[in-house]
């Protein structure tokens, strides 16, 4: 049996760099990338970043799909794909760790001025302005799996008051945890940031309408690394023209690449990157091989994905 690699991420590693990768840590494994000649009825697994559409229902004997990182809701809603495959996700430290480290730059600019202080430079203006103190700024982060939870503590261990929501009951050391519905209101209310680090589900697509921007601390600035999908764009654009955010981080979008004639581009509160948050795969590509061994074996899987609950 073999393995594939397509990863439909042009932006991102080719699947031939992932390819000698994988060699040394599958020996005598065919592994083919998605532009080479194969049999496709001999590939037992798939590994993707982004399942390309028909890609699965062309592969007669595919027992296993493989996420090249953690949001698997393009594999589960793919219409194509057989109810016997699995779903796997990956729970590497390296993208956690990126992810971050990604929302803390964008509040310790904020804290420390930076935008400000560069536009003085630029200009020739001397003008001191005190930087905010973490110990009176509260960080709200909704989702507390590896990366939220990995988020929670980096914001608590730089002395930022830190309050987290989840869906169900969870404990962080430094964190004050929430769960369930009725409390995020005032989780939000009660937030100068807000790391928004969910996937997407049922539960949370167009999570943030018009009622939860307004629940939201006035002036507060979100930040979304989890799921553009999480967010109502009009909706947020709404409350960022109403004065009732301060800002918006937005690391991902409902659409990838973000069209551009998107409002987002031109809005002056709203800083745009390109998906980047997380992007290594350091410590991950060893779990992809143990769990292609693991299929062949009839083995359990690592963090393989509830396929009928999203994650």
């Amino acid at each position: 049996m073999a393995l594939l690699i397509d990863t439909n991420a042009p932006d991102w590693m080719r699947d031939e760099e992932l390819a000698q990768l994988f060699a040394p840590l599958l020996p005598g494994v065919a592994i083919h990338c998605a532009g080479e000649d194969f049999d496709p009825a001999r590939v037992a697994m798939l590994a993707v970043a982004f399942l390309a559409p028909g890609r699965a229902a062309a592969l007669p004997n595919l027992q296993l799909v493989q996420k090249l990182g953690a949001g698997v809701e393009s594999i589960v809603r793919d219409p194509d794909l057989p109810a016997h495959v699995r779903v796997a996700r990956l729970k590497p430290d390296a993208p956690a760790r990126e992810i971050a480290e990604y929302c803390v730059a964008y509040v310790l600019a904020a804290q420390r001025n930076l935008r400000l202080h560069e536009e003085n430079a630029r200009k020739r203006i001397w003008k001191p302005v005190a930087p905010l103190e973490g110990s009176g700024t509260t960080i709200g982060v909704l989702g507390l799996g590896h990366i939220g939870g990995r988020t929670a503590r980096t914001f608590a261990g730089l002395g930022f008051q830190v309050l987290g929501w989840s869906r169900t009951a969870k404990s962080i050391e430094g964190v004050e945890c929430r769960h369930g519905d009725d409390e995020l209101p005032g989780v939000l209310a009660a937030c100068d940031y807000v790391a928004c680090v969910l996937p997407s589900t049922a539960l949370t697509r167009d999570l943030f309408d018009r009622d939860l921007f307004a629940a939201m601390k006035p002036g507060a600035v979100i930040i979304n690394v989890g799921r553009g999908d999480l967010i109502v764009d009009e909706a947020l654009l709404d409350a960022l023209d109403a004065g009732q955010l301060g800002g918006a981080v937005l690391d991902v979008f409902r659409s990838e690449p973000l069209p551009q004639e998107h409002r987002f581009w031109t809005h002056p509160n709203v800083t745009i990157t390109p998906h980047v948050s997380g992007w290594h795969l350091t410590g991950g590509l060893e779990d992809v091989a143990e769990n292609y061994k693991r299929l062949i074996a009839g083995e359990d899987l690592l963090h393989e994905v509830d396929r009928a609950a999203g994650y």
